[in-house]
């Protein structure tokens, strides 16, 4: 089936504009929960640090698919150092990332769509490939790339064991959890970032899955993936007056939706 279209019509620009806030918010929305990861691994309590851990890496996430689209109102050299930075902290190559990301939105999990070809595993297979995932789309971006893609992947990685290295020198018990953490969530990155937001979709004409309500909250609303997929300038936190505009302009959208949790947020007919 053709995938879906960006339908036309729809007026979106005005969500597009960032202001300084917006960028400010998005710039710090991941160092809370850094902060709070650090601090509990450093108490008596640290067996519960994975669980800001992963806040922080989902908020990361967030952060960088911003950078990597645009959206955070600076140029490419101030994308590409929010980029790298994160690269750092997260242990993996964001410019990798970025490029196979672009290609997966020109070629939606078709031939070419490296990051999105584990949206047609089933759910143990794509925990089995989670370990390679990171190193599929570092060999893609460096094989495919452009020589300015070759030389960001190798600054990010040189900024990875900078930081590495700053931490096991340190020897501090807190730095060296983080370091396993930020590991372990890389091989969870094909699950809970591609296969959750586009598993099933592959011959449903939809660009990806669209989760409302209470759930997408908790996710920071990365989980409108279909409204991204279709209007990949309008920033994240935007995305929820993109999604009531579609569904009440497109004839059908709304009842084709693809909720990831479907008994947190049931398609109206």
């Amino acid at each position: 089936m053709a995938p879906e279209r960006t339908p036309r019509g729809i007026e979106w620009h005005d969500l597009s504009a960032i202001s300084r806030w917006d960028m400010l918010r998005e710039l710090t929305l991941p160092m809370p929960w850094f902060a709070l990861s650090l601090f509990i691994y450093a108490s008596e309590l640290w067996m519960f640090g994975p669980l800001a851990s992963f806040m922080f890496f989902l908020c990361g996430l967030r952060l960088n698919h911003e950078a990597i689209h645009g959206n955070l109102g600076f140029n490419r050299m101030g994308d590409s150092a929010v980029m790298t930075t994160l690269s750092a902290i997260m242990l993996g190559s964001n410019h990798a990332d970025a490029y196979c990301h672009m290609r997966h939105h020109k070629f939606n999990m078709g031939d070419g769509d490296v990051e999105g070809r584990c949206g047609r595993m089933g759910f143990w297979q794509v925990l089995r490939y989670g370990p390679r995932f990171p190193v599929d789309l570092n060999i893609a971006a460096w094989r495919s790339g452009s020589q300015y893609w070759r030389r960001r992947v190798v600054l990010d990685w040189l900024a990875v064991f900078a930081f590495v290295g700053l931490c096991l020198i340190s020897g501090q018990r807190f730095m060296i959890l983080h370091l396993g953490a930020m590991a372990f969530a890389q091989c969870l990155t094909a699950l809970f970032a591609v296969w959750i937001t586009h598993q099933g979709t592959e011959n449903s004409g939809i660009a990806g899955r669209s989760q409302r309500g209470v759930f997408a909250i908790i996710a920071y609303l990365m989980f409108y993936h279909r409204e991204h997929h279709l209007f990949p300038r309008v920033p994240v936190h935007k995305l929820p007056k993109l999604a009531a505009r579609l569904d009440a302009q497109v004839p059908g959208y709304a009842s084709s939706r693809q909720p990831l949790l479907p008994w947190f947020d049931p398609v109206k007919p």
